[in-house]
């Protein structure tokens, strides 16, 4: 594939176009070793511009692999996925660090240094992109004016100056955020970002999320455990089960009893 410099469609784009999938993956299948069992199993996805895509299953079902082949980092056994204009059957290693250099990722476990103050944290998110200064650890004006309109965004900007160790979870989690709409992503990837906060701040985090996607135009993957979160803060819903998808549609066309086939298994397995 030759490489394109802005590959992404833009958010802003107008008309159809707007609507086009960022991402299109199909009938794909992962296994980690040739003689491996498939992690993932004929599955079908498309992520369209300022959407929240919900994404259920059990331990073991597929989520994280779904998402680590979305950035690079899960081999492709079967099937294609494209990233905005990246062909990730055929990426050259310059095209995986521009493909994961537009993809924001959120985790549970926040990742921040918590000894560096917050504001520094959501700065690295523009290592990126970093230019000479960058690397020496020295941040451009208009990068720390961003910074700090980033945490505003996510409601701490008043903590910029804190260390990150002092936040409670719930606003580590949204400088994690901050941090990574720092990088201008063109997707955000959001692995269990609620699994380790209470269920108010649970919803506050998934409140935002949505409106990251729908105000910025940026498709968001966010898996998720619990249903009733999953139906009240999502615009689609996508369930895996044994790496297999099994559901798949609006979440207002959706109710628990529906999704219940995503967690019917007869064995919980460690989480891939």
């Amino acid at each position: 594939m030759t490489a394109v410099s802005t590959p992404f469609v833009a958010p802003s784009t107008a008309g159809a176009q707007a609507r086009l999938p960022l991402v299109t993956v199909r009938d794909l299948r992962v296994r980690y070793a040739p003689d491996a069992p498939l992690v993932l199993d004929g599955v079908d996805l498309d992520l369209h511009p300022g959407e929240m895509v919900a994404l259920l299953g059990a331990s073991g079902s597929g989520k994280s692999t779904l998402m680590k082949t979305l950035t690079g980092f899960a081999p492709i056994s079967g099937g294609t996925a494209r990233v905005g204009g990246f062909d990730l059957n055929n990426l050259r290693r310059g095209q995986l660090r521009e493909l994961r250099s537009n993809v924001g990722q959120v985790f549970q476990q926040f990742n921040l240094i918590g000894r560096l103050s917050v504001l520094t944290n959501v700065l690295a998110g523009s290592l990126y992109g970093a230019g000479p200064l960058n690397l020496l650890g020295t941040f451009r004006s208009e990068d720390r004016k961003r910074a700090l309109e980033l945490l505003d965004r996510v409601g701490i900007a008043h903590k910029a100056d804190q260390e990150a160790r002092t936040l409670s979870g719930g606003q580590q989690q949204r400088v994690a955020i901050a941090r990574a709409l720092m990088q201008r992503p063109k997707l955000i990837l959001a692995d269990e970002p609620v699994a380790s906060l209470d269920p108010k701040m649970s919803r506050t985090v998934l409140e935002l999320l949505r409106s990251i996607a729908h105000q910025e135009g940026i498709p968001v993957l966010v898996s998720l455990h619990v249903l009733p979160l999953a139906l009240a803060h999502s615009d689609r819903i996508v369930g895996l089960r044994h790496g297999e998808l099994v559901v798949q549609g609006a979440t207002s066309q959706l109710d628990a009893a529906q999704l219940a086939v995503v967690y019917d298994v007869d064995d919980e397995e460690e989480e891939d």
